[in-house]
């Protein structure tokens, strides 16, 4: 009986490693389009006049920085995808929140820069992004990254920053919207934008605020789930707040307006969520997420 259960356990486990590098070879090969089209694209945005002719300057600035601050994260995620392929757990979880950045980002692109020559490349870096961060949450187990957490005096402050940033962020946009529709009219920073509402605003308030409160939350009960989505929405969110801090920048020095010392403070609190982030996978053992 012991023989036929240790060959069951030893079939599933084999059964478990085939699958992971399945996934593993597809997570990094599609990985590869995604961060080529996105870095194409963003320097095309840079140095092609005409793909942002027809947005406002603000949002046209705005695009920019956001190219800008593309090719900064998908080589980092490529470098992810290739470590996730080796087999690191926390390549795979550091991989999925630049997924995330991804599938925000572009979503962002889709729907809200005017119709032009990279309306494609828009969509399909987006459709592919979400779909490959579907295949990351498939693949892996958040039981098994919490059994590999061998942090804990990082789950107090890690917890508590998802549930302050989140829920600053929230009443910051909160207190931008309710007042104008209270007005009956369009926010300052939509008027500048030339957009009839704020993707950003939609997204944050709809998804992503909310699943970072989550996981705070989730993690201070001591959750699997919070294991698993902590590190991956640090990571998210440390490379979205970049794209916020170059984004100023770039507004300033085309005389948009834009503060600096906003950008000072949004910087210091990307610095707090990377470290926090790199602290968290570097207390994960390592592994793959299906052995």
């Amino acid at each position: 009986m012991a023989a036929l259960e240790q060959f069951q356990a030893n079939r599933h486990d084999h059964s478990d490693r085939t699958s992971t590098a399945r996934l593993s070879r597809w997570r990094l090969w599609l990985s590869v389009p995604i961060a080529t089209l996105a870095i194409g694209g963003s320097l095309t945005g840079i140095f092609v006049d005409r793909i942002y002719a027809h947005e406002t300057t603000e949002w046209a600035g705005e695009a920019v920085g956001q190219d800008i601050t593309n090719l900064m994260v998908f080589p980092a995620l490529l470098a992810f995808a290739y470590a996730a392929a080796k087999g690191s757990l926390k390549a795979q979880l550091a991989w999925t929140g630049t997924l995330i950045y991804s599938a925000y980002t572009y979503a962002i692109y889709a729907f809200d820069v005017q119709f032009g020559p990279l309306f494609l490349l828009y969509v399909a870096v987006f459709g592919l992004s979400v779909w490959a961060l579907g295949a990351s949450v498939a693949s892996t187990d958040p039981a098994r990254v919490k059994e590999r957490f061998a942090a804990p005096h990082l789950v107090g402050f890690a917890a508590y920053l998802l549930i302050v940033v989140s829920g600053a962020f929230a009443l910051l946009w909160l207190g931008e919207d309710i007042p104008a529709m209270i007005d009956g009219s369009a926010s300052d920073a939509l008027v500048k934008s030339g957009l009839p509402t704020n993707p950003v605003h939609v997204l944050d308030l709809s998804l992503f605020l909310p699943a970072c409160m989550l996981a705070g939350l989730l993690l201070r009960r001591g959750r699997a789930w919070g294991y698993y989505l902590a590190p991956v929405l640090l990571t998210a969110m440390a490379a979205i707040g970049t794209g916020i801090v170059v984004l100023m920048v770039v507004l300033d020095a085309r005389g948009e307006d834009a503060s600096m010392v906003l950008a000072a403070v949004i910087g210091g609190l990307v610095v707090v969520l990377t470290v926090t982030a790199w602290r968290f996978l570097q207390g994960i053992a390592p592994g793959n997420a299906g052995s």
